[in-house]
């Protein structure tokens, strides 16, 4: 009977872990790495569409990816890839990209970034701190069935793996949420100006499960002096 207990305990502790409330928190990635990521888990495994939404901030001006989704049949089935052009997104859905060119992108700035992909029609688009990119057709008719690994830090060449330190990035990331449907236009503007927005109901940076892989900070967020 005492071992069942301190087993379960152990269990709880473990389930406390991986669950976290992260409100006011941010992940901080402070260096070039092939190795340093945060893998996040969703018992969520077949999406017919899907809104991710987070806020970044970094100095890099090379290639990097911002949010990585794979699967065994397609590694690249739901990516927002920075490219090192200025304003340059690649958005990947099901294994297939398209350019978004002549976004309003700084440097060292903290940016509200939102992508929709729905596979009746096949459209990706792009938001980025409430503006929208032109909506682009990139693959239609299949759904994104699992298993599902999801990277932030690094861009998946292989299922779970595969980094390339040239495609890392570097800076801080937080408020990551991820819904099973397009979220329409007002509700992501409403998370891009910070006002009251549903949770992600496939993510939810409020109740985030994930684990972290090397140097990765978990650090509080930083409020401007009044």
């Amino acid at each position: 009977m005492l071992l069942i207990t301190s087993f379960s305990i152990c269990i709880i502790h473990m389930f406390l872990y991986f669950f976290k409330d992260l409100s006011n928190k941010i992940f901080t990635f402070p260096e070039e790495t092939n190795t340093a990521h945060v893998r996040v888990t969703t018992s969520r495994q077949d999406l017919r569409a899907v809104t991710v939404c987070f806020r970044s901030f970094t100095d890099l001006n090379r290639d990097h990816s911002l949010f990585s989704l794979a699967t065994p049949s397609a590694i690249n089935n739901f990516l927002i890839f920075k490219k090192a052009a200025n304003g340059l997104f690649d958005l990947w859905a099901r294994g297939k990209a398209n350019k978004v060119e002549g976004i309003a992108y700084k440097l060292n700035t903290w940016h509200s970034i939102c992508s929709t992909w729905d596979s009746t029609s096949g459209l990706m688009q792009l938001w980025v701190n409430g503006v929208p990119s032109s909506k682009k057709f990139t693959n239609s008719g299949s759904n994104i069935n699992g298993p599902i690994i999801i990277v932030l830090g690094q861009e998946q060449d292989t299922h779970g793996g595969g980094f390339d330190i040239k495609q890392s990035f570097v800076g801080m990331m937080s408020d990551v949420h991820m819904w099973d449907y397009t979220l329409s236009r007002c509700k992501i503007q409403n998370y891009s100006n910070n006002r009251s927005f549903m949770p992600g109901n496939v993510l939810n940076w409020n109740a985030f499960e994930f684990q972290t892989v090397g140097r990765v900070l978990i650090e509080n967020k930083q409020e401007l002096c009044q």
